[in-house]
């Protein structure tokens, strides 16, 4: 994974199953175009660290925070929702709240698949501006594009969201014969892998 400085890393907090992959992917894909590196709970895979832990520490090393909580259908096994996405929200509001110095420099963007809808089911959180992706990557894009784009130094010329989930959509139809040169498959990608997919293709892209 590239190196992160605090002030460029974006902790990405939402679910990780195959459902969501799409919208996960589009996420990645826009923080680093925007000239911004994702961080989350994939990035290691340590049995040694207890995972709240590995959150803990990536939260505190981020300043800025996207968090997805548009899951809250129950899981099909347990019947039960998840609550890992609203819990590392707070956890991340906290550090913001309560942490010295350049924890309280921390920015979130709060994404869902409605507007408002947050508030049945987490209305401590009434008064944010959430944003909406509706479950289409483009719209996710767009969110984190301009959200991103409020942070970034006057100097920096960001993309618009348009055009860079048109950049998306170009790069995952390339995705499988970047893949192929180095014996991997698209739909078998670490967290990591992906990332460096990513870098690769922008940097490609840029010399054209």
């Amino acid at each position: 994974m590239p190196a992160a400085r605090y002030d460029e890393s974006v902790f990405v907090n939402c679910p990780f199953d195959d459902a969501y992959r799409h919208i996960f992917d589009s996420i990645v894909f826009a923080i680093h175009d925007c000239g911004y590196i994702a961080r989350c709970a994939l990035e290691v895979d340590d049995a040694s660290e207890a995972r709240i832990e590995k959150i803990s520490r990536i939260i505190a090393s981020c300043r800025f925070g996207i968090h997805d909580i548009s899951r809250t259908e129950p899981d099909p096994v347990t019947g039960l929702p998840r609550f890992n996405m609203p819990l590392e929200l707070g956890m991340f509001l906290g550090a913001k709240r309560y942490g010295r110095a350049e924890q309280k420099l921390k920015i979130c963007l709060v994404l869902d698949v409605e507007r408002y809808r947050y508030q049945k089911f987490i209305s401590d959180i009434a008064g944010q501006d959430v944003a909406v992706h509706g479950g289409e990557p483009a719209r996710a894009i767009r969110a984190v594009r301009d959200w991103l784009n409020t942070a970034a130094p006057s100097s920096v010329r960001i993309p618009g969201g348009r055009a860079i989930a048109a950049r998306y959509e170009i790069f995952r139809n390339e995705l499988p014969s970047l893949c192929a040169k180095t014996s991997l498959k698209a739909d078998e990608l670490t967290f990591s892998d992906y990332l460096l997919q990513v870098e690769e293709w922008l940097k490609l892209d840029a010399r054209v």
